[in-house]
């Protein structure tokens, strides 16, 4: 009699499939969080291990900010066309219209923002959880997060009472107007990531792998150069071959100088860097507790 056992990236596959199906199982209005970065990639493949081949019992969601890559929304249009899915997609400039959300003197970054357009897409939908890719390894405050992430009737999360996980047991009760946050590649590297990327053969858009780009040298990153960030007076434009490691706002998502063009290059990178991904990301580096206090207040 052989043993069969689960390698690293099986086991990792196991659990999120099961936490996947939990929610279908106990949630009467999932939805998954998608915007066509690598993380939400592996969540919607996750989601087709799970539930194929019936269809998918939850839509796709995406709060655009308008300063998104567009190759990175080509990209996302086309994945859920590809597969069937519903996408819904609100967008930051249509919440400034009608005033859900409102833009402070000076700020330019569009990620703050997403969390009035977020919360008010739950309460249109009436959806009782939301499935996003965050995993522990990212950031300080996202490792404070369980698998199930508890939000109230305003969409807070208070990291402090946050309920007990014991032997995979969650808890989703949740009361009317309450919603949860959960999220399956909690146990993820973005080492495993990109492994399970080139292991599952998963398309990824093209701005994750080196090209040339225009970028300014801001707050001691790479920065691209488009018509919503112009370079500053006296800074410097470069031609780079540059790739991103993680996609957000096209103001605050830094570039990174490198002659990564596969996946396994991209693996290989990562394996001695010394910069975490979200170490690119301007707008976590406003303060320490930036990540913390937006996700207090809704935030993915």
């Amino acid at each position: 009699m052989s043993n069969y056992y689960l390698d690293h990236l099986q086991y990792l596959e196991t659990e999120s499939i099961h936490i996947m199906r939990e929610v279908a199982a106990e949630f009467e209005r999932p939805a998954l969080l998608f915007s066509g970065g690598k993380d939400s990639i592996c969540l919607l493949r996750l989601a087709e291990k799970a539930f194929r081949p019936s269809e998918l019992p939850m839509p796709l969601l995406n709060i655009d900010t308008g300063h998104h890559f567009p190759e990175l929304n080509s990209f996302r249009d086309a994945r859920a066309a590809e597969l069937g899915a519903k996408l819904i997609v609100r967008t930051v400039e249509a919440a400034l219209a009608k005033g859900v959300a409102v833009q402070s003197p000076g700020q330019v970054s569009r990620n703050h923002l997403q969390i009035p357009v977020l919360l008010a897409a739950i309460e249109e939908f009436r959806f009782d959880c939301c499935i996003g890719g965050a995993r522990r390894d990212e950031e300080k405050a996202r490792a404070k997060e369980r698998f199930f992430s508890f939000r109230d009737g305003f969409g807070q999360w208070d990291p402090k009472n946050q309920r007990p996980e014991i032997w995979n047991l969650y808890n989703a009760r949740i009361n009317p107007g309450e919603n949860m946050r959960v999220f399956p590649l909690s146990n993820w590297t973005e080492k495993d990531v990109w492994e399970y990327i080139g292991r599952e053969k998963l398309a990824v858009p093209s701005i994750y792998f080196s090209h040339r780009r225009r970028v300014v040298r801001r707050h001691g990153q790479w920065l691209p150069v488009s018509e919503l960030a112009p370079p500053k007076p006296g800074e410097r434009v470069e031609d780079l071959v540059v790739r991103v490691r993680t996609i957000g706002d096209v103001i605050s998502t830094g570039c990174v100088e490198s002659p990564a063009n596969s996946v396994a290059d991209i693996i290989s990178e990562i394996a001695v860097a010394r910069v975490t991904e979200r170490g690119s990301r301007a707008d976590d580096k406003v303060s320490e507790a930036a990540m913390e206090d937006r996700k207090k207040a809704g935030y993915f």
